[in-house]
């Protein structure tokens, strides 16, 4: 999808369900899309290897470990559950989130992040003076999940990336460059470019985002 999308438009909440959605940025770090209707769950399971949830549309509850630990997710927040902990979900009213395999065994989290303990993304990076400012949460050789901040009047020319991405808005808006076209992104929407892409974000007023880069 070319233009700026939200997620309850590729993956709608449908009432009484749980549909999932690949997002397709590549087989080595599998994400997918999950929306779950009010009064739905998805019971526990583990992966052999680190998860990340992203809080996307609706809000709902995570269950982690033995003892069903219940951890609430909002839109804008970030989990990260470690190996072999057992991981489900539910909630009363629909939620949409998205879930990032981390399949590598040797990638780096950042210590701001602790396991377990849901993150608001939009907290963790701050605004630079004139300046754009970048924080990695967690990279490998073969995918990148990043945070930018935008300081009013700042952009990123038109540049091409390695891989296929997904950037989320987190806060304030932006004029997407995608491809000789423009595109505004504000809070809450997403925007997919291809592998060698053309693209370039120009802050309007201040910006954050989060970018997902996977590279095959």
């Amino acid at each position: 999808m070319k233009i700026p999308f939200t997620l309850s438009q590729l993956r709608p909440i449908r009432e009484a369900m749980t549909v999932s959605r690949p997002a397709k940025l590549g087989e080595s770090v599998p994400v997918t899309w999950f929306s779950l209707g009010g009064g739905t769950s998805i019971t526990p399971e583990y992966y052999d290897c680190t998860t990340l949830y992203l809080g996307g549309e609706g809000c709902g509850d995570f269950l982690l470990g033995e003892e069903s630990r219940i951890v609430p997710l909002h839109p804008g927040q970030l989990l990260a559950v470690p190996p072999k902990m057992l991981c489900g979900c539910l909630t009363d009213s629909g939620m949409i989130y998205t879930e990032i395999i981390l399949k590598k065994e040797n990638f780096t989290m950042n210590n701001i992040l602790k396991a377990g303990q849901p993150t608001e993304l939009k907290d963790l990076i701050s605004y630079e003076d004139g300046s754009i400012a970048n924080l990695d949460l967690v990279h490998a050789d073969n995918m990148k999940f990043v945070l930018m901040a935008f300081d009013e009047s700042t952009g990123l020319t038109p540049h091409r990336a390695p891989g296929n991405a997904i950037l989320t808005a987190l806060e304030g808006k932006a004029i997407i460059g995608y491809e000789g076209q423009d595109y505004e992104l504000t809070a809450g929407q997403s925007f997919r470019f291809d592998k060698n892409g053309l693209h370039s974000v120009t802050a309007q007023g201040k910006f954050k985002m989060s970018l997902l880069l996977v590279i095959e």
